[in-house]
């Protein structure tokens, strides 16, 4: 089956397709990095509030049984990533940067709104920053 499209393409049609690329990876990171760091609803989880639940199933874990230990093992397990979780800092600031350097142009030639954004969960302080606008 033959091959569909320009046999040869330009420097110029190259380094566009470069810079498109390059936008798609930069907005693309951020919006995940967005999506996975967003807060979760209800009572917020606080690493004190986590402790003192480990250090209470700790202790309940030599008086359990059967199931019951088992399963105390798990929360203690489930409770130790949480911590190490709630104590490690997210640091989204070069993902920001790239997003604001690159949002604009991409937005532009894609159609995506201000409204878009928000909705995928990137604040409007950053999408002033981008200067993209409501």
């Amino acid at each position: 089956m033959a091959k569909k499209g320009p046999k040869n393409m330009t420097d110029d049609h190259k380094a566009k397709l470069a810079v498109g690329r390059a936008q798609g990876r930069a907005i693309g990171a951020y919006l995940d990095a967005v999506a996975e760091h967003k807060p979760k609803r209800g009572r917020k989880r606080t690493p004190e509030s986590v402790q003192r639940q480990l250090v209470e199933t700790e202790a309940a874990i030599p008086a359990a049984r059967g199931t019951a230990r088992v399963e105390l093992i798990q929360l203690q397990r489930d409770l130790e990533v949480e911590l190490a979780g709630l104590s490690a800092q997210i640091d989204l600031s070069e993902l920001e940067a790239a997003f604001v350097e690159h949002a604009k142009e991409y937005a532009d030639r894609k159609s995506i709104s201000f409204a878009a954004f928000r909705e995928a969960g990137v604040s409007a302080d950053v999408l002033e920053r981008a200067e993209i606008k409501k």
